[in-house]
């Protein structure tokens, strides 16, 4: 899930969606251990990874601090520069010499 959709979720299925992550996560760890194979065993790392966005979102909406996810503007397209000319190299400046006093 993506963090605007779970923004979008009320507090009831968040906790829904959060307790049917969490027995797929058992479930999934479980046949692991059993020495099973896995279809998918990224899945582990996106179950935790989920859990733990929902728990977020969950405690920054307790504690105030949620801040909406803004939309990215449109930036405007990049000129295109055809070929450059060539930079003349600089001249080396000549070392000073001093005289000793």
């Amino acid at each position: 899930m993506r963090i605007k959709e779970i923004n979008a979720l009320s507090v009831e299925d968040r906790a829904s969606k959060l307790a049917d992550l969490r027995i797929e996560l058992a479930r999934v760890r479980t046949m692991v251990n059993a020495g099973g194979a896995v279809e998918n065993p990224s899945r582990i790392r996106d179950l935790r990874r989920t859990i733990a966005q929902i728990l977020t979102v969950d405690n920054e909406k307790k504690l105030g601090i949620h801040q909406p996810v803004e939309e990215k503007e449109e930036k405007p397209a990049k000129k295109t520069v055809a070929a450059k000319p060539a930079k003349a190299p600089k001249a080396k400046k000549e070392a000073k010499e001093t005289v000793p006093k």
